[in-house]
C-alpha cells in the first residue's frame, strides 16, 4: 500500500480574549464562529464574512489593528481510519502554521508550535477516532516577548550613527506608527520566525497574517516513506551535450529493519527515460548513485536558451509492495559564483555562471505578492512570473523581510528560465543569534527549506539575509562574532546548504564584501561582492562616493547612478505611483488629490515627499493626481533606464543589476515596478527595454563626446547593425550614420563616437538609435531633463480593432515627437506586448492587447501622451 494523503481544508474561526488555555472553555466561550479560508489566515476569512472592512481601501488598516491583538481558536473535524496495521501510521502536517500556536486533537494536547517556516508534524497513529476534533489556538506572535539586550544596544549605537548623516528629523519626517523600513516592533520580531515585513515596511502596511497559512493533511504511511530526494547536476559538458549527476533517496523508517529498493526514474522532454535502481540496505536511511545523461537537454535561462525539465518519479518498495511514491521536475544545469580578480579596477568581479557562461543578470527584488500570504493562488505567481520573463529579466531576488514563497512560484520560475536568488528570512536588524532556541529552530527551518528547494533548477544562491551586515556595520563598523546574527549567517545556514545541498552557492547575506581597502564599508563597496545603490533615492554615501552636491534634489537624483562602480548590483530603485486606475480602486474619489491623508497613507516611505525635490529637477512639481501619476512614471522609468544602461555597459566589472522592487504587497506608493493589481509601471517597460539581450545605449563622456554603446548579455557572438540619428524633435535630422560592429557573446564596448563640438546638444534636440533587423528595441538620448525637453506639439491617430477572445490590437500612429506613449490598463489582468514609448513624427507602433474582460468596449481604450505634451 502506498501512503495516502488526505487534505483537511474545512475549518471555522472565532475569536477570544488573550490567554484561554483549556480549548473547551474557549470552544464554548466563543460564539460568533465563521468558516476560514484554509489556506489563508483570518484576514481573508474576516473579510470574506464581510467583518471587516478592507484593510487595503483608504486608511482601513488602522481600524482592523484589533485583529492582531485577539486570540483565534480554529475548530474542524475528519475522519480517520481505525483499521491501521501494526507497520502503519497516521500523521497529520500542518505544511505552515503562521505563527505561535497550540494544537488538540479530541481535547489532548499535540503540541505546541512557534514557526511559520516550517511544517507542525504529529504521530496521531494511537490517538485518532474514527471522527475527530481538531482545536488550534493562535496567540498574538509578539506577546510576552522582551527586545534582547544585544538589540536594544544594537538600535542606539544606529540612532548615533545616522545622527551622523543627515540632519535632525522635522515633525513632518517622522513615521506613523507601523509605518516605515524600521517599525517598532522590528526588534521584538527577531525572537520569532515570522516574516518581518508583517509589522509594516517602507513599502507596506502593518497587516500581521494569522492562520493556517498552508495545506493541512492526513497522512497515512506504512513501514517507510520517501523523506528527501535529490537529483543534483554536478557537471555539464554543453558542447557534448552531457551532464553528470548526483542522485540522492532519503527514507524514514518506522516498523521493519529490512532492505528497502527505491527506482529514480528521469524522464527527458522528448519521452527517454532512464532509471536507476537503489537499494538501501537494512537499518540505512539514505542511498546514492551517479548518473551520466547523454544527449542532454540542459536548462538554460529563457534569454541563453530552453529552460528544459526532465520530469522525475521516484518509487520506494519493499518485497515489491509500494510504500511511497515523489514525483517532481528538475533541470540539468550547474550554476556557481565566481569572484576573479579585477585587474583593471581593483578588487574582485561577482558573476553567475550558469552551464559555464558568464551571466550579466537582469532582473528585480521579489516581495510577497499579498500581506496575506496564504491566499495567493498559483494563478497569482505565474502571472507575476510571466511578467517578469516577459520583461526580460532572468532573475528574481527573494527578499529576506518576506516570506519563502509557495511551490507554485518556483514551479513558475523552472518553467519560465528566471533563475532565482534566495535569501533567507532576516531582514534589516541584528538577531540574538546566540539564544539556543533560536539557534535550533533556525537550524529546523533551514533544514527543511533546503531540502524543499535543492531540486529547483531556479535555485541560484543561498544568501543568509537582507542588510543585516550592513545594518550592524554601521552601527558596530565591524562583523567580529557576536550575537547579532553571526552564529546564524557564518556557521548554521552555510552548514545546511553544504550539508543538505551541496550544489548550491551560498553567500552570507545581501549586500557582502570583504575588501580590506574599504574597512567596515566593504560590505556595500564597489571593490567585492554585492551591493545596494541607495545612494540614488536616499541621497546619502552608502559606499559608492560622491558629492558633496548642490542640493537634495541633486543628492538623490538618478545620474549618481553613473558614480556607481560597483560589481553587482543587487538593489536600487525609485518611487512610482501606480496607474491612477489602480488609485481608483483603492482610495475614494474626494481623497485622490496629492498628498490627502489617504494618498499619503499609501505611501509608507517617509518623508511623504522626498520624491519632490527630485521631481522639482526632473519633471517639475505635479498639482494634479493625474500630474504626480505621469511625473513619477518618468522619474522612475528614467532613473531605471539611466542606471541599467549604465551597469550594463560596465560588463564584466559589473555584472548584474536586480531592481528594487520587482511587485507590491498592497496597492501603494513603492519602488515597485509591476503594482499590485499587476498592471505594469512605466519603469517596467523602460527595465524591458534596457534588459533586452543586446543593448544599444548612449553616453557622454567626460570629455564631451557622444559615444554609442553596445552590449551584448547572450551566449553568441553576433553583428549588429545600428542606424544613429541625431535631430531636433522639430524638423529634419542632422545626421545619420549607420554602425556596424562584430559584438561577441559578453561584449560591451563603444561602437560610434561623436567627438566634442561636433553635435548640437539643447532641450530641442536628441540622439536616437535604432535597429534595421530588430537586433535591440530604439533608444534615445535627451540633452536636458525632461521638464525642459521641447518635444513640440503631437497628435495621435489610433485604432483598436478585436483580434479574438479577450484580445484586440491598438494601432498608434504619431504626428510629431510622442513622448511616453500609452494604451491605459482598463482593468487588472490586462496585457500590453509594450508601452509606455515614443515615436517619432510619422512612427506607427502595433500595440497587442490581451486579457480584456469578456463583452469589452474597443472603445474604451485609451491611449494617451505624457501630461507635459498635451
Amino acid at each position: 500500500m502506498t501512503s495516502t494523503r488526505t487534505p483537511i481544508h474545512e475549518f471555522a474561526i472565532a475569536a477570544t480574549e488573550p490567554g484561554i488555555a483549556d480549548p473547551r472553555v474557549a470552544l464554548d466561550a466563543a460564539h460568533d464562529w465563521i468558516p476560514a479560508i484554509v489556506p489563508g489566515g483570518v484576514h481573508e476569512s474576516l473579510l470574506a464574512a464581510e467583518r471587516i472592512p478592507h484593510p487595503y481601501r483608504d486608511r482601513n488598516e488602522t481600524e482592523i489593528r484589533w485583529v492582531e491583538e485577539r486570540d483565534w481558536w480554529y475548530r474542524g473535524r475528519f475522519a480517520a481510519p481505525v483499521d491501521l496495521a501494526d507497520d502503519e501510521r497516521l500523521r497529520l502536517v500542518f505544511h505552515g502554521l503562521d505563527t505561535v500556536v497550540d494544537v488538540w486533537l479530541n481535547g489532548e494536547k499535540l503540541g505546541s508550535h512557534e514557526n511559520m517556516f516550517r511544517p507542525a508534524v504529529f504521530d496521531v497513529t494511537s490517538r485518532a477516532l474514527a471522527d475527530n476534533e481538531l482545536a488550534l489556538r493562535f496567540s498574538p506572535p509578539l506577546a510576552g516577548l522582551e527586545v534582547p539586550e544585544s538589540v536594544t544596544e544594537m538600535g542606539r549605537r544606529l540612532g548615533d550613527a545616522f545622527s551622523q548623516l543627515a540632519p535632525e528629523p522635522g515633525p513632518d519626517d517622522a513615521p506613523a506608527e507601523g509605518e516605515g523600513m524600521m517599525s517598532e516592533n522590528l526588534p521584538l520580531s527577531t525572537l520569532r520566525r515570522k516574516a518581518t515585513f508583517s509589522w509594516g515596511w517602507d513599502f507596506g502596511p502593518r497587516v500581521p497574517s494569522i492562520g493556517i497559512w498552508r495545506a493541512v493533511e492526513l497522512v497515512r504511511e506504512k513501514r517507510a516513506v520517501i523523506s528527501g530526494h535529490h537529483v543534483r547536476t554536478d557537471h555539464v559538458d554543453v558542447d557534448g551535450a552531457r551532464a553528470a549527476l548526483s542522485v540522492l533517496v532519503e527514507v524514514d523508517r518506522f516498523a521493519g529493519e529490512g532492505p528497502l529498493r527505491a527506482e529514480v526514474t528521469l524522464t527527458a522532454p522528448d519521452g527517454r527515460a532512464k532509471r536507476v535502481p537503489l537499494v538501501i540496505p537494512a537499518g540505512e536511511s539514505e542511498a546514492r548513485a551517479r548518473v551520466e545523461v547523454d544527449d542532454a537537454r540542459l536548462w538554460w535561462t529563457h534569454d541563453l536558451g530552453d529552460p528544459a525539465l526532465y520530469d522525475v518519479a521516484v518509487v520506494l518498495s519493499a518485497d515489491d509492495i509500494e510504500l511511497d511514491r515523489v514525483t517532481d521536475r528538475v533541470g540539468l544545469r550547474t550554476v556557481k559564483i565566481e569572484q576573479p580578480a579585477d585587474f583593471e579596477e581593483g578588487g574582485r568581479q561577482f558573476r553567475f555562471v550558469l552551464n559555464g557562461v558568464p551571466l550579466f543578470a537582469r532582473g528585480a527584488a521579489w516581495l510577497p505578492a499579498s500581506m496575506f500570504v496564504g491566499s495567493v493562488s498559483p494563478e497569482r505567481h505565474r502571472d507575476l512570473v510571466g511578467l517578469a520573463r516577459d520583461g526580460g529579466m532572468n532573475m528574481l531576488r527573494i527578499w529576506g523581510g518576506g516570506i519563502y514563497e509557495q511551490d507554485a512560484f518556483y514551479a513558475a520560475t523552472d518553467e519560465a528560465g528566471v533563475l532565482v536568488w534566495h535569501d533567507f528570512m532576516f531582514a534589516c536588524i541584528d538577531y540574538p543569534s546566540e539564544d539556543p532556541t533560536l539557534q535550533r529552530e533556525v537550524a529546523a527551518e533551514a533544514e527543511y527549506q533546503v531540502k524543499r528547494l535543492r531540486n529547483r533548477a531556479s535555485m541560484a544562491l543561498w544568501s543568509g539575509n537582507n542588510e543585516v551586515q550592513l545594518i550592524h556595520g554601521f552601527a558596530w563598523q565591524n562583523y567580529e562574532p557576536g550575537d547579532w546574527g553571526y552564529d546564524f549567517f557564518y556557521r548554521i545556514l552555510p552548514d545546511a546548504v553544504e550539508r543538505f545541498d551541496g550544489g548550491t552557492p551560498y553567500w552570507p547575506g545581501s549586500p557582502w564584501g570583504e575588501a580590506p581597502e574599504e574597512g567596515f564599508m566593504a560590505v556595500n563597496g564597489v571593490l567585492d561582492g554585492d551591493r545596494h545603490a541607495w545612494e540614488v533615492w536616499h541621497g546619502f554615501d552608502f559606499g559608492a562616493g560622491g558629492g558633496p552636491f548642490e542640493s537634495v534634489g541633486e543628492s538623490r537624483h538618478y545620474r549618481r547612478y553613473a558614480l556607481d562602480k560597483g560589481k553587482f548590483i543587487s538593489e536600487f530603485g525609485i518611487h512610482a505611483a501606480p496607474e491612477l486606475s489602480t488609485l481608483q480602486r483603492w482610495i475614494r474619489p474626494d481623497d485622490l488629490t496629492v498628498h490627502s491623508e489617504s494618498f499619503d497613507h499609501h505611501n509608507k516611505d517617509n518623508p511623504k515627499d522626498k520624491h519632490d525635490p527630485v521631481l522639482e529637477i526632473v519633471t517639475g512639481l505635479p498639482e494634479t493626481i493625474g500630474e504626480y501619476v505621469d511625473f513619477t512614471m518618468v522619474s522612475q522609468g528614467e532613473g531605471l533606464k539611466f542606471g541599467i544602461e549604465h551597469y550594463r555597459r560596465r560588463f564584466p566589472h559589473c555584472s548584474g543589476t536586480l531592481v528594487w522592487q520587482f511587485n507590491d504587497v498592497w496597492p501603494g506608493f513603492s519602488w515597485s515596478v509591476i503594482d499590485y493589481d499587476l498592471v505594469p509601471k512605466a519603469g517596467y517597460y523602460f527595465a524591458k527595454r534596457a534588459y533586452s539581450p543586446v543593448l544599444a545605449s548612449f553616453r557622454e563622456s567626460d570629455d564631451g563626446a557622444l559615444e554609442l554603446w553596445l552590449s551584448n548579455s547572450g551566449r553568441h557572438s553576433r553583428i549588429v547593425r545600428a542606424v544613429v540619428t541625431l535631430a531636433r524633435f522639430e524638423g529634419a535630422a542632422d545626421r545619420v550614420e549607420s554602425v556596424e560592429e562584430h559584438l561577441p557573446a559578453g561584449a560591451s564596448r563603444v561602437a560610434w563616437r561623436a567627438q566634442p563640438g561636433s553635435y548640437e546638444r539643447g532641450p530641442d534636440r536628441l540622439a536616437w538609435v535604432s535597429s534595421p533587423d530588430d537586433a535591440f528595441p530604439p533608444n534615445r538620448l535627451f540633452f536636458s531633463e525632461v521638464k525642459d525637453t521641447h518635444f513640440g506639439n503631437v497628435t495621435l491617430e489610433t485604432r483598436a480593432e478585436p483580434d479574438g477572445p479577450g484580445a484586440a490590437t491598438v494601432s498608434i500612429t504619431a504626428h510629431g515627437y510622442a513622448y511616453l506613449v500609452r494604451v491605459l490598463s482598463p482593468a487588472p489582468g490586462v496585457r500590453l506586448s509594450d508601452n509606455y514609448f515614443d515615436l517619432r513624427d510619422g512612427e506607427a507602433r502595433v500595440v497587442q492587447v490581451s486579457g480584456l474582460p469578456d463583452g469589452f468596449d474597443l472603445e474604451r481604450l485609451v491611449v494617451d501622451v505624457y501630461a507635459g505634451q498635451r
